[in-house]
């Protein structure tokens, strides 16, 4: 990431995600910061700050001081303190049979990142990755709550199938997913074709083979719902009449959500199963 600002937007949209997937409201956090004083200018860790700064005013937080020590590579993150009802709180044990499955971002922040550090990724594809990165999940978990959802996480390092394996591990189920209906980044498909796939996707992909039926889904498919995400969106589950209209209302919004598949009781399976979306809401 060669814009700092760019870059401390997406660190704190990402530390906040943590509170937004337990359907909690940030209240304030603290700066954690690793920096090279003898080669980095002042003013660009000013850069940094300010990034995560314009999270904290759009999300309702403050930023309240912080830590700062010396390391030749520069680092930047947030402790973020937040509060939720311990009657509304969203947690990875809370699927239920019979929910849909909403997602809240696209996939491919892993690979289009890959690619540029590379410099393979076109410079479309990268803005639209970083405007993803950078954008918050505070209307995705408002989306989840007014939906009556009692189970969600964010998607993040361990890709779509490791968190959902996951969490539905935790809350006895099995989940579906339409691997036609999960959106992905501008170029995310291209570029994973080219073979343009990071190590952590990889291993993701394999951690969740053990409890994947994949059946005619190919390989770079699989890869991609495995795709290690940096501030990815929230996956939650919710009544099918409830989150097709919370993926409505939230794209009215500009949050690209979708309706990507359901749950039913069972043990953490996953089963990829082209079109079911689309057969689920014609039957």
């Amino acid at each position: 990431m060669d814009d700092a600002r760019a870059w401390g937007r997406i660190a704190a949209a990402n530390a906040v995600s943590d509170v937004y997937a337990m359907g909690g409201r940030p209240l304030f956090a603290l700066n954690l910061v690793a920096w090279n004083s003898g080669e980095l200018p002042t003013a660009l860790l000013g850069e940094v700050l300010s990034g995560a700064a314009d999270v904290g005013a759009e999300c309702g937080f403050v930023i309240a001081g912080g830590h700062t020590v010396d390391d030749p590579e520069p680092k930047y993150g947030l402790a973020v303190i937040g509060e939720v009802h311990p009657d509304r709180m969203l947690t990875n044990t809370g699927l239920r049979d019979g929910d849909a499955l909403v997602l809240t971002k696209p996939l491919g922040t892993g690979v289009v990142a890959t690619a540029i550090k590379s410099g393979a990724a076109p410079e479309g594809v990268a803005a639209a990755a970083i405007t993803s990165m950078g954008a918050t999940n505070a209307a995705a978990a408002a989306a989840a709550l007014a939906a009556g959802a009692t189970g969600a996480t964010d998607v993040t390092g361990f890709g779509l199938l490791g968190h959902l394996r996951r969490a539905a591990e935790a809350s006895g189920v099995d989940a579906v997913i339409d691997p036609t209906a999960v959106p992905l980044l501008p170029g995310a498909r291209e570029l994973a074709d080219a073979g343009v796939i990071p190590g952590g996707s990889r291993r993701n992909a394999g951690w969740a083979l053990e409890r994947l039926d994949a059946g005619d889904t190919d390989e770079t498919t699989v890869l991609l719902l495995a795709d290690a995400q940096t501030s990815g969106g929230l996956l939650f589950g919710a009544e099918p009449d409830r989150a097709e209209r919370a993926v409505t209302e939230l794209a009215a919004s500009g949050v690209p959500a979708a309706v990507i598949g359901r749950l039913t009781a069972g043990s953490g399976r996953t089963t990829l199963v082209p079109g079911a979306v689309t057969r689920t809401m014609e039957s």
